[in-house]
């Protein structure tokens, strides 16, 4: 048997789950700061936010806090920030509004697939594949691109490249998702 300090945790509020919750609450005031045409100070909270992503990461790996509420928080605290970013840039017209729907509507199948896949009672493992993750760092990189390009001149092509190549990860990865999830059924029933 471990000693308590050497296993993860069950408990709720462990460090890493309260700085995914300030994540969460922070995702307001970033949207907020948009609609204020407020960019350098956004562009300060969405990089705090990705470091507050990076420091629970590794106080939960390294202090073994890792819990099942934090299994669910910190991906939805990712997506809660990563869609609201591409909705209302693209409704701000600071980025293509076809790539906030492709964004978000891998999201929405997504959790569609997964909540379908329960109703049938099956077993859901989320597990990205590497595209995927891939896909997830690219979403990050055009939103960063985005706001710093509101604050500083940036290269109209960079943006432009960083938005297809953005797009057909994202795509692929839905795919891939959508192909998970027929196999599951399938095998399934």
């Amino acid at each position: 048997m471990e000693p308590d300090d050497q296993r993860d945790t069950h408990a709720a509020l462990t460090i890493p789950n309260i700085i995914t919750m300030i994540r969460i609450a922070a995702t307001p005031l970033f949207i907020i700061l948009l609609i204020q045409d407020e960019y350098q100070t956004a562009l300060v909270l969405f990089l705090l936010a990705g470091l507050s992503d990076l420091v629970d990461g590794l106080i939960a790996r390294t202090w073994r806090q890792k819990s099942p509420l934090g299994a669910y928080l910190d991906p939805l605290a990712d997506k809660l920030l990563l869609s609201s970013s591409f909705l209302a840039l693209g409704y701000f017209q600071k980025m293509p509004a076809w790539l906030a729907v492709i964004v978000i509507s891998r999201d929405v199948l997504i959790v569609g697939g997964i909540v379908s896949l329960k109703l049938f009672d099956l077993q859901v493992v989320i597990q990205p594949e590497r595209v995927s993750k891939w896909a997830t760092a690219f979403q990050i990189l055009a939103v960063f691109f985005v706001l710093w390009a509101q604050v500083t001149a940036f290269p109209p092509v960079i943006l432009w490249g960083c938005f297809y190549v953005t797009a057909a990860l994202t795509v692929y990865s839905g795919f891939q998702y959508l192909g998970r999830g027929l196999r599951i059924l399938n095998h399934n029933s």
